[in-house]
């Protein structure tokens, strides 16, 4: 098993006022040549936006790109036609494909929205452009693994990508312990801390820290108080 830790603290800032954001990786002005991807996860940006604020219309191609609000909501608008709200509790997939232009704001005029967003590189390039959305439910599911984004060919009933790539959420209670599984063993697993204290494959975790971790089936999590993570799994092959 091989490992890299990323505490909270080490990631990437921007300040912009309207937007306070934390990158895992590589991202616009912070730039390390260490942390530029991890497999084919190739952006995780922990972002607030203030109310009525927003990124406006711009392009994006050949990514896959995942949108998870934790406490707001989202307003959605692409070149596909597309106009909708995201909520916590739900998930949002957008696989740029051969291009597609899209803006995402705030909401709400007052409250703040937070949410996550991932990119990850795509299995196929120059496939149509595609958008999905659905509500996940977390919340309802305790001590266990919920996955919620997969594969297009795997069964499971979760929202789909153009990658074989796995994101789940285990959620637990004090002291509780799971195990989680490689979907394939030649995939990595970042484990980024949601919420609370845990202990994953070893090391001690808190809000927002992350492991990733390689060269493993499975690994072990256990809460210190109650906690939720979010599963990464991505090919570390670099073919994109």
């Amino acid at each position: 098993m091989k490992t890299v830790y990323h505490s909270a603290d080490s990631r990437g800032k921007a300040n912009h006022g309207w937007l306070n954001s934390h990158h895992s990786f590589s991202f616009a002005n912070y730039q390390d040549p260490e942390r530029m991807k991890f497999g084919l996860l190739r952006v995780l940006n922990d972002d607030t936006v203030a109310g009525g604020q927003g990124f406006g219309r711009h392009p994006h191609e050949n990514m896959e790109i995942i949108s998870i609000p934790l406490s707001g909501k989202l307003r959605h608008e692409d070149s596909l036609g597309t106009s909708r709200e995201i909520t916590t509790g739900e998930i949002q997939v957008m696989s740029a494909g051969t291009g597609v232009f899209h803006s995402e704001f705030n909401a709400s005029e007052t409250e703040e929205v937070k949410f996550l967003q991932l990119w990850i590189f795509p299995k196929v390039k120059n496939i149509a452009p595609r958008y999905d959305q659905r509500n996940i439910q977390t919340g309802e599911i305790n001590n266990g693994i919920e996955r919620i984004v997969s594969p297009i060919d795997d069964p499971a009933d979760s929202i789909k990508i153009n990658q074989d790539a796995y994101l789940s959420i285990a959620t637990l209670s004090d002291g509780k312990q799971l195990e989680y599984q490689w979907n394939n063993p030649a995939n990595g697993v970042y484990a980024f801390v949601l919420s609370g204290n845990a202990a994953i494959a070893g090391q001690d975790l808190q809000s927002r820290d992350a492991l990733g971790i390689w060269d493993a089936q499975s690994i072990s999590i256990q809460s210190v108080g109650n906690s939720k993570v979010l599963l990464i799994e991505v090919p570390m092959n670099s073919n994109r």
